[in-house]
């Protein structure tokens, strides 16, 4: 009996979920626990691994369609197993199992329901990419549905067609390139729809500040010695900042607040957003209630929420909710940026990457470790002054690193 694959619940929030790419097409025999496709929901994106072994019987969830959790989006059993399917969305699907039985025609490309011609995802990509007419290809698949193949020969075609032709896309503001279109989809759809909404309905404003850590460097090689002993968690120099920061919130309140509906939300806990980058893009886990933890807990909070996030098994309910984000670019050689406001949110840090540099400490020159940090903030909510005292009850904690632990 076929095997029904659904649209998992990626957490309580979650409400719909997408199908950004098949991985498998119709026809094709999958493993147990291979990936047949990736879904994502909000910003948490994850491969859907096939629960049995046999065939995809179906796919009843084309690429980008969003559909609620618990809908089913394909079929996996024997081949040619016949599969009733009572949803609206898969009727189309039912009709192409069926043809699967017939012999295979040079008829024309079977037109269903509201005149879509039958191609695979995989396919329909390919003929996106080539910039090829889809209505002018002659399927040969199952019910006349185009093939991978259907398309790759057609793409050969144009090809001999072009040797001897100058004639090519024109992009108008590079009339001397043909530039590769890359849709956007799935979690960069997401980042861009809320980056550029984040510019445009605030007020944002970037100060820089160097930060002089010797001294916490220091401390930090001190306390790993010492932890290193009892467990393997090792303290970083992001655990500090973040514990400073939650220590300049409490004296900085404001700073911990949203601009919501022309009001200022000042929140009595601290819910600590940390950016974690992926290979498809951004996410930032929350630590909630951030200032009941001590260091040692941010630290292994942190660093759990982040593996979670890029196993991709971190609900959407970790992800909301932050009243403060830190960004971290310093193991990318960046020093100073200009991190984008995780809105409504009025504050975002951004930590550079450290070095050394020598430097007058009194009369004497030493050798000392800078550590930049870059704060955006909604102007709106906070004047100039407030926001860089914010930076310099920062800067103190850090360069007196034995306050944090006290």
């Amino acid at each position: 009996m076929a095997v029904e694959v659904v649209m998992p619940k990626l957490g309580m929030a979650m409400k719909e979920g997408t199908v950004s790419l098949w991985s498998k097409e119709v026809g094709d025999s999958v493993e147990k626990g291979e990936a047949i496709a990736s879904i994502n929901s909000e910003k948490i994106e994850m491969d859907i691994e096939s629960p049995t072994e046999g065939t995809i019987l179906n796919i009843a969830v084309q690429e980008g369609q969003g559909v609620p959790p618990g809908t089913v989006i394909c079929h996996i059993g024997n081949p040619n197993e016949k599969i009733m399917i009572k949803e609206p969305v898969a009727e189309k699907i039912d009709l192409e199992i069926d043809e699967q039985e017939k012999p295979k025609t040079k008829e024309s490309p079977i037109l269903p329901q509201g005149d879509r011609l039958l191609i695979t995802p995989i396919a329909r990509k390919m003929a996106q990419a080539a910039n090829l007419d889809i209505e002018k290809i002659q399927g040969t698949g199952p019910g006349g549905r185009i093939t991978k193949d259907d398309v790759q020969k057609e793409m050969e075609k144009s090809d001999s067609k072009s040797v001897n032709k100058e004639e090519r896309i024109v992009d108008p503001q590079h009339p001397l390139e043909s530039p590769q279109q890359i849709p956007v989809s799935g979690m960069r759809k997401i980042i861009a729809k809320r980056m550029k909404e984040s510019l445009q309905n605030s007020a944002q404003l970037t100060l820089t500040m160097k930060v002089d850590v010797t001294d916490l460097v220091i401390l930090q090689k001190q306390a790993n010695e010492i932890l290193q002993r009892h467990e393997s968690t090792k303290l970083t120099i992001t655990d500090f900042v973040a514990k400073t920061v939650v220590l300049a919130l409490k004296e900085h309140p404001k700073m911990n607040s949203a601009y919501i509906e022309d009001n200022i939300h000042l929140y009595e806990h601290i819910h600590l957003g940390l950016a974690v980058a992926l290979e498809k893009g951004l996410v930032v886990p929350v630590i909630r209630n951030a200032e009941s933890c001590t260091i040692r807990h941010l630290s292994k909070k942190g660093k759990e929420l982040a593996r979670r996030a890029r196993d991709g098994q971190l609900p959407s309910e970790d992800m909301q909710g932050s009243t403060f984000t830190i960004s971290n670019l310093g193991a990318y050689g960046v020093e100073h940026f200009t991190p984008i406001l995780n809105t409504p949110e009025t504050g975002i840090l951004g930590i550079g990457s450290a070095y050394d540099t020598p430097l007058y400490i009194g009369d004497e020159l030493e050798r000392r470790t800078i550590l930049p940090l870059s704060l955006t903030f909604d102007h709106r909510v906070l004047d100039g002054a407030p926001a860089s005292a914010f930076l310099q009850t920062l800067k103190r904690y850090l360069e007196e690193p034995i306050t944090v632990i006290l």
